[in-house]
């Protein structure tokens, strides 16, 4: 390993033209700056200066030791400047659901990184059942999720929605458009028709929003979004019975997770989104 300071002074005497000019520079006697550069000769096994009386002058090998003595320097300064800007760094594994991501997750992401651009994140997109688990078997840090009931950042109304134009046709069972179990939208909307006595069918099932949006579109069925997050091109649909609404909550593994899995958690919480008709409050420990 080579040493940065004998480096940095073969690189001074290199600048300077001289011992004694490097001397001055760097603040040390000339006999260290000599000897710095005699333990770099004999730890790379060449001469590195041509020395006289007049002049000390670059040998060819003390040439080619320059580009790396800089690229060296570089890098150590890159690393130092590194580690002493502020804030937080390291990962953050953060799982979200996906009607979630598709409608605000760019933007707390893309203020999230302008001001914390050291931090790296590790994304999943799961159903919320599967975000509570993970998140309780220690799998992510942090989630953006739905919940049935209870507090949390916000609290949405659920609404039927469907293609344009499209009514319940009487006396023939509702098509739905639904997640995959465990589901927290398709619990909520079975449970709501059987409550009602409204016979209904799965019309098609999808485990992407784009996969609901798509058939919804194309009038396979109706499905039950968050008012907040209504996929683009799709419509409420009337005479159906009241589902509801949904919590959606902002969670951190037990056990703490560091500076950046807060930042984040406190870039959610200041989004637009999480403001209106919610309670905000800081992120509570699964």
């Amino acid at each position: 390993m080579i040493d940065p300071a004998l480096l940095r002074t073969f690189l001074s005497v290199a600048e300077a033209g001289g011992f004694t000019e490097a001397a001055r520079r760097l603040g040390m006697g000339q006999s260290t700056v000599s000897q710095h550069v005699r333990r770099l000769e004999a730890l790379v096994g060449c001469v590195l200066f041509e020395r006289d009386t007049h002049s000390v002058r670059l040998t060819g090998d003390g040439e080619t030791m320059t580009g790396f003595a800089r690229g060296i320097m570089d890098q150590q300064d890159r690393a130092l400047r590194y580690f002493a800007r502020p804030g937080p760094r390291g990962r953050v594994r953060f799982g979200v659901c996906e009607d979630f991501l598709l409608g605000h997750a760019a933007d707390v992401l893309s203020r999230f990184r302008g001001a914390h651009p050291d931090v790296d994140l590790e994304l999943s997109v799961e159903l919320s059942a599967v975000l509570h688990r993970r998140l309780a078997e220690g799998e992510l840090d942090l989630i953006v999720a739905k919940r049935e009931t209870g507090h949390g950042i916000r609290r949405d109304p659920l609404l039927w929605v469907g293609g344009p134009g499209l009514r319940p046709v009487s006396g023939e069972p509702l098509p739905l458009v639904v997640y995959p179990e465990p589901s927290v939208t398709r619990a909520r909307a079975l449970g709501t028709l059987r409550s009602h006595g409204i016979e209904w069918r799965i019309g098609c099932v999808s485990e992407r929003l784009n996969g609901l949006r798509a058939a919804v579109q194309a009038g396979l069925g109706v499905a039950l979004f968050a008012a907040s997050l209504v996929p683009e091109g799709l419509h409420p649909v009337e005479g159906l019975p009241d589902p509801g609404a949904v919590t959606f909550v902002l969670d951190r593994r037990s056990g703490g997770t560091g500076d950046s899995a807060q930042a984040l958690a406190d870039a959610v919480l200041s989004s637009a989104w999480s403001r209106p008709g919610s309670a905000v409050r800081r992120v509570e420990h699964a």
